[in-house]
């Protein structure tokens, strides 16, 4: 395809080049095993070379008209409209994603576009008042300069986008490391719209690395202000200690183990559909996905027949058929990963209701039930094709079980009455959490993020600001101050 061939690069100070590292990242296509490109890694002094072409690039930027910014992003909108067809091969191609995993990332991905319109006007100052007789209190919204961000192989295109859009939109230069996975979803291919775009050279800057070559230098450098990460909590750990370590700002939006409450007064077969969604989309591998099915034990028979026999009914295959509604894992590492999970659990005395075979990358859906109190499956993030059902007596174990993981990122509570569902949410420990819904939902305004092991911080609308922004205070005495000496 043209873009892994033409987008394999480096994008540093407006130029395409080729990595200083001594080795290669090879972009796989997860469904075929095909060779997509190899991108020579980036080096820390091709790193360093991006981190200073941004802080070079952004005090132009920052002074830059605001209306003229979000110029850049409406041709980036239409931009991502003319090529949708392109992006979603891509996005099929190193991503394994299905057609309708393609169309909702760019589906986000155009409202995200549309949302940092708006942010470009966002960063509004506000006068305050002051005990002192002539002063005047001024309160800037400022860009923090540059922001570092590193994003994760499940929707790279949209999830790259979430940060490296408003930190721009505000202001700030980014320098933008994607998941070795997905380099060019992730990161050449929004540099590329970017650039088409008319981003002034050196404000977006994409290295394709590895720790294994960088260490900690992305993290380290003296420049960005700010780091946003998206993965795994055991990489946002690292990430929090090391960016605190040089006093920086962190965003964090980490994973999750969102449980789906199926109350006894719920809409069953609604349930089911939105169960099955909210697990199986993009294989399961959404940090927002339903890990954790519980059903009050009145309706857990009937229940659990009809949401077997539809996750049953799914097309595992070939994510560029149209007909699939189930693809391939990011790699077969990660199938092989998820299956000696389920073995263990299954050796520890769940119940297997379903579970077919495994190909390489391809993994068919697995239902367990019965999964004993103890088990760390219960505990952990699933990222992959399974689902756990859970029979609960009544609404407070429900609300206990939900509760008892370290993360708290999403979830959802299904009944047929809408008080009782929001009086259940309220109890259970995590940032986002929907009513009658699926767990899998993310609006350009609304706060985005999680509890506990899910995250630190919120992006979206006005949070967003406060992410990637500061506020300076400028006092002016306007009459004479007097002091003590």
């Amino acid at each position: 395809m043209s873009y892994f061939s033409e987008l394999a690069a480096q994008y540093i100070d407006g130029e395409w080049l080729a990595g200083d590292g001594s080795w290669d990242i090879v972009d796989v296509d997860p469904y075929t095993g095909d060779k997509l490109a190899t991108v020579t890694v980036a080096t820390v002094e091709q790193v360093d070379r991006a981190y200073r072409a941004a802080a070079r690039a952004q005090k132009e930027w920052a002074a830059t008209n605001p209306y003229a910014r979000r110029l850049v992003f409406e041709r980036a909108l239409r931009l991502v409209e003319e090529r949708e067809d392109e992006i979603t091969r891509a996005i099929m191609a190193e991503l394994g994603g299905t057609a309708l995993k393609a169309g909702f990332e760019l589906s986000l991905t155009k409202d995200m576009l549309r949302e940092c319109m708006q942010l470009s006007l966002l960063a509004e100052g506000r006068l305050l008042p002051s005990p002192v007789d002539g002063k005047e209190n001024r309160l800037y919204r400022l860009p923090v300069g540059v922001v570092g961000v590193i994003s994760p192989f499940n929707f790279p295109l949209f999830l790259s986008l979430k940060a490296v859009g408003p930190a721009l939109a505000l202001g700030n230069g980014v320098v933008l490391k994607p998941h070795q996975e997905t380099p060019v979803v992730g990161g050449t291919l929004l540099a590329k719209i970017f650039a088409d775009a008319g981003l002034p050279a050196g404000l977006l800057n994409v290295v394709v690395t590895d720790i294994a070559e960088i260490g900690d230098a992305f993290i380290e450098h003296p420049v960005p202000k700010v780091i946003s990460f998206t993965g795994s909590d055991k990489v946002g750990r690292h990430v929090a200690t090391v960016a605190a370590s040089h006093f920086k700002r962190t965003v964090l939006e980490l994973g999750g183990n969102s449980a789906l409450v199926v109350l006894d007064d719920a809409d069953l077969d609604y349930a089911v559909d939105a169960a099955v969604f909210s697990r199986f989309a993009h294989q399961g591998q959404v940090c927002m996905a339903a890990n954790r099915v519980l059903v009050d034990r009145g309706v857990v028979a009937e229940f659990t027949e009809k949401f077997v026999a539809k996750i049953a009914s799914l097309t595992v295959g070939d994510p560029r058929d149209p007909a699939t509604q189930i693809g391939p894992l990011i790699n077969p590492v990660q199938a092989d990963s998820i299956n000696a999970q389920v073995d263990q659990a299954v050796e520890a005395g769940a119940t297997v209701l379903l579970r077919g075979v495994t190909v390489g990358s391809l993994m068919d859906p697995v239902v367990l039930t019965d999964v004993p109190a103890d088990s760390p499956i219960l505990q952990r993030e699933l990222f992959g094709p399974v689902v756990l059902v859970v029979p609960v007596d009544g609404e407070d174990e429900a609300v206990r079980i939900a509760n008892d993981t370290p993360f708290g990122l999403s979830g959802a509570v299904h009944t047929g009455d809408v008080e009782r569902g929001v009086r259940v949410a309220k109890r259970i420990e995590t940032g986002m959490i929907h009513v009658n819904d699926g767990t899998i939902a993310d609006e350009p305004i609304v706060p985005f993020g999680g509890e506990k092991n899910s995250g630190v911080g919120r992006l979206n609308g006005e949070y967003t600001v406060d992410a990637f922004t500061t506020v300076k205070w400028i006092s002016i005495q306007h009459g004479r101050s007097r002091f003590p000496f």
